[in-house]
């Protein structure tokens, strides 16, 4: 009975979810739609830098091999990283080409779900970046780490797909539609995220735009039901 409960529960998180889901890909497309063609054209080396290494990436995936152990090395030491946050004991970690394991002494959605929302390696570049800022100048070399963000972030998204089109026990934990909103929720933030770093586009306005279009949901809901 517990185990129901719980489940009607995650449902409905994941029901309440959908309509953020839905605001925040507004949103997002509202940000790529307010940049003019002009300006589009006109977008600074750093934008074309990062799409370029996105775009490399696609063709690595769908025209060579794909190194599934890399992915799944991301995907267990994520898992092994947010529990150690979360102050968990990571007991074991198994790595295999078909897949992996790893065994913690505790677990809650985050950790389970962070594989397919952080994009490990896209953040280990920018780690690498920080550090190596504080003792030279890195300021000629700018290209290089944006071309590396846009390839190891298109590498998160297209084994994040690939991923979640097969059975995977990490989403059945929490039940399928909490999860995958979940996922989605944040990863299309993400996005909008690029798209003020590498645009003229400011926090702000997309700040505004999930306000605006959060409200023009829910009101279309309310009015939908009621």
């Amino acid at each position: 009975m517990r185990r129901f409960l719980v489940g009607v529960f995650f449902l409905a998180c994941g029901i309440a979810l959908l309509p953020f889901c839905a605001a925040s890909t507004w949103a997002a497309a509202s940000l790529v739609g307010s940049l003019s063609p002009d300006s589009i054209f006109a977008l600074p080396a750093s934008a074309w830098t990062l799409l370029s290494g996105f775009l490399l990436w696609l063709v690595i995936y769908f025209a060579l091999p794909r190194p599934i152990r890399t992915y799944v090395l991301a995907h267990e030491l994520t898992h092994a990283l947010w529990a150690s946050l979360m102050g968990a004991q990571v007991r074991r970690i198994t790595l295999a080409k078909e897949g992996g394991s790893v065994v913690l002494s505790k677990s809650n959605i985050l950790i389970t779900l962070a594989p397919y929302f952080f994009p490990l390696y896209t953040v280990i570049v920018i780690i690498v970046h920080a550090l190596l800022s504080l003792f030279y100048d890195t300021s000629d070399y700018e290209w290089v780490w944006l071309f590396l963000i846009g390839l190891t972030w298109a590498f998160h998204l297209t084994f994040t797909v690939s991923a979640l089109l097969e059975h995977q026990t990490d989403i059945l934990e929490y039940g399928r539609v909490f999860s995958l909103a979940f996922i989605y929720l944040i990863n299309i933030l993400e996005v909008g995220a690029w798209v003020v770093v590498v645009t003229p586009v400011r926090w702000e306005a997309f700040g505004l735009l999930l306000l605006q279009d959060s409200l023009t949901v829910w009101t279309w809901m309310f009015g939908l039901f009621f």
